[in-house]
């Protein structure tokens, strides 16, 4: 049985988690970020038709076939998991008692929720987290999302074999893809107050920030649409100065999200004692958000959302702000309630009768750990010690001959240090002179040096004075070398037949030594110690070299 095969008889699943987002005047987009680059390797997008009055996607069907579409052209299978960024349906502010508890406050929100226009018809999933206490009051930010909406999607992937994760609101991905990008990165130092101020279809919403946190929501309606070229600007800038007045901060970062209005045009318009910064995430966009990989068509790249990024950040960034909204529990084929768990880009579910299995499992195992460390624990000491015991025993017999050395005057420790240290000074002082002293038309052959100051060195060049010139130069370096030029020659008899019948070059090898002639050619071993080797034929004569010059 393969691992799917056990993980299924566990009751354990496993899907890829996959990020999209709904973005009006974009469509329906697929990012994936490879975390350890920071760019996006994966994008994709598929026309989709939002309806931002009614905050609510147009065609269910349309929104099922481009799913299906981006999965298959990005080849990730049906079975995943999604995550899935919305636009704000409904968002507020709300200061209610500390000594209400949290059911109450979801309570006390679906109430206030119902009375918004969206929710006249359809129950509102709630969602909310607490921006800051003041005495016994509690300041909350709360979203909202028609649960027929949450359905609506929810049953159109799993139509197609995907599941729904969760889904969050767009100002979350927003602030993710702001912190992912490093746009924001002096807004986003703890401590420092400033504005975001987001521009879209139906108006405009204002988050105080401190930091990464939100502390405040406003939201303004205007009706941009009825307005033409200069006066959407115009109307803008007038409801903004007034608005920003409430709200001083530092910096103010301005995002347009229609194509109606230029971040970047507006900005000049508007009357803040801070620093100001904007974003175009419509078709005024003129740098993209982030780096891409090639593999993302250029063509598609002007696309990319600062809510697409947002959301394929979602593993990789996490915010104070956390506005999710989640479908409701899966369940076993028994009707228990399936457990998820996410593991990088993986969401396993594993069922209530399989988790106390693992748990079953997992305790008897760290039993079985434990108690076969306890059965070898004194082996494994036992046989340290002994290793221990053998490696003292060794130091002290090192010590005694050491000890015993010394007292005969065959050894001590002052004189072999001096020793070693003569003779690695002696070894880098000809490896220096060396390079130092070589011409270069002449080339080295052979080299060494050994502890007891004896160097030989071998060549070979094209002129005579080169040998002569290298000579002096290193026999001035080492003077106490006693270093001689031993021997002088052509290297073949073809080398002499050339330098008697033309003026072409020829190449001499030479020998500078301190050795003596046994110890440059050792005498050949007794007799009886070993088979003697044939002895070498003497060469044929070579012409005499050129005549020495005296050196001195």
């Amino acid at each position: 049985m393969n691992l799917n095969g056990i993980m299924a008889q566990l009751g354990i699943g496993s899907r890829e988690t996959v990020y999209l987002s709904i973005t009006p005047g974009v469509g329906l987009e697929l990012l994936q970020i490879d975390s350890a680059a920071k760019t996006v390797k994966n994008y994709d997008v598929q026309p989709l038709d939002y309806n931002e009055s009614l905050k609510e996607i147009v065609n269910v069907d349309q929104f099922k076939e481009a799913v299906q579409t981006l999965l298959m052209q990005s080849g990730i299978s049906n079975n995943c998991g999604v995550i899935l960024s919305m636009p704000i349906v409904h968002a507020g502010v709300s200061t209610l008692p500390l000594i209400l508890t949290d059911e109450a406050v979801s309570e006390a929100i679906i109430s206030e929720v119902e009375q918004v226009y969206v929710f006249k018809k359809t129950e509102p999933v709630v969602s909310w987290l607490d921006l800051k206490t003041t005495g016994d009051m509690r300041k909350i930010l709360h979203g909202a999302i028609q649960r027929s909406e949450l359905d609506k999607i929810e049953s159109a992937l799993r139509e197609i074999g995907a599941k729904l994760i969760t889904v969050e609101f767009s100002l979350s991905s927003i602030l993710r893809a702001l912190t992912f990008s490093g746009l924001a990165e002096m807004q986003m130092q703890e401590g420092t107050d400033w504005n975001l101020l987001v521009i879209n279809q139906n108006g405009y919403y204002l988050c105080p920030m401190t930091g990464n946190a939100v502390n405040d929501y406003y939201e303004e309606p205007v009706p941009i649409k009825s307005f033409d070229n200069e006066e959407v600007y115009n109307a803008l800038s007038a409801s903004m100065n007034i608005t920003l007045m409430s709200y001083p901060a530092s910096y103010l970062y301005i995002i347009s999200e229609t194509d109606m209005v230029s971040a970047e045009h507006l900005v000049k318009q508007i009357n803040f004692s801070g620093t100001t910064f904007f974003i175009d995430n419509n078709v005024h966009k003129t740098t993209e958000i982030v780096t891409v990989s090639p593999n993302v068509l250029p063509a598609k790249i002007p696309s990319i959302s600062l809510e697409a990024v947002g959301i394929g950040a979602y593993p990789l960034v996490t915010l104070p702000l956390k506005l999710e909204f989640k479908t409701s529990a899966s369940t076993t084929a028994s009707g228990s309630e399936l457990v998820q768990i996410k593991i990088g880009d993986k969401i396993i579910e594993v069922s209530p009768d399989a988790a106390q299995k693992i748990a079953t499992m997992i305790v008897v195992a760290m039993l079985g750990i434990t108690a076969l460390l306890a059965v070898l624990y004194p082996v494994i000491v036992n046989v340290n010690q002994k290793k221990v015991q053998q490696v003292d025993a060794r130091v002290m017999q090192l010590l005694k001959e050491y000890k015993l050395y010394e007292s005969q005057g065959s050894f001590t420790a002052d004189k072999e240090i001096k020793r070693v240290l003569e003779a690695n000074r002696t070894k880098l002082m000809t490896y220096s002179a060396l390079g130092e002293t070589v011409p270069k038309s002449l080339w080295i052959t052979y080299f060494i040096v050994k502890d007891n100051g004896k160097i030989d060195i071998k060549g070979q060049t094209s002129k005579v004075d080169d040998i002569y010139t290298f000579y002096k130069n290193i026999k001035s370096a080492l003077i106490n070398s006693q270093l001689r030029l031993h021997k002088l020659e052509l290297v073949s008899e073809s080398d002499a037949v050339i330098a008697l019948t033309s003026d072409t070059p020829v190449i001499y090898e030479f020998e500078i030594t301190n050795m003596t002639n046994e110890e440059l050619a050792p005498a050949p071993p007794a007799a009886g110690a070993k088979s003697p080797k044939t002895p070498k034929q003497p060469e044929p004569a070579k012409p005499a070299p050129p005549p020495l010059e005296p050196i001195n």
